[in-house]
């Protein structure tokens, strides 16, 4: 049941992703990216990280997506015209997935550690927020800081972007 909900939402979120990259629209770009970080956040819940999948949810669907919301709606970005394709652009592309995905395939078939099973994992039930908690304020204090600084700025850009006339 759990590995049938996995491949659900996997196969859900590639759909989105793929949505967001082929619709014209802003905003129906950027609501199919919410979907995809919901349906990456059911992945987390499918695989015992609740937490995560809740973090998920809240900052990334939540709040990140409301700030790029209401840029596009702030600068008023219209539909994207529709382009003639460049055919030797569309050929090279293709030939480049192609590569990645033979390279990719050789190198799983090629390594036996990728068809070993992994172990169960054994041992005393700790609490995921505490981990959390206790890596990202020990281990990663400076990075967690620089994040904050770096969202002040993207905030303090979004603001002076939106203003219509200079002084």
């Amino acid at each position: 049941m759990i590995l049938s909900a996995f491949w659900f939402f996997a196969s859900l979120m590639v759909l989105f992703a793929l949505s967001v990259v082929l619709l014209r629209n802003p905003v129906s770009c950027a609501m199919s990216l919410v979907m995809c970080f919901i349906s990456l956040a059911a992945l987390f819940v499918t695989l015992d990280a609740t937490l995560i999948g809740i973090i998920q949810v809240l900052v990334y669907a939540g709040a990140v997506m409301v700030l790029f919301l209401f840029i596009i709606m702030l600068l008023d970005l219209r539909e994207e015209k529709s382009r003639n394709l460049n055919f030797g652009a569309t050929v090279g592309g293709v030939l480049v997935v192609v590569a990645f995905l033979s390279i990719l395939t050789q190198v799983i078939l090629a390594n036996p550690a990728f068809a070993k099973p992994l172990p169960a994992l054994i041992g005393p039930k700790v609490s995921d927020v505490k981990m959390i908690g206790m890596t990202i304020f020990h281990s990663f204090g400076l990075p967690f800081e620089v994040i904050g600084v770096l969202l002040l700025s993207a905030t303090v850009g979004v603001i002076v972007l939106s203003r219509r006339t200079l002084r």
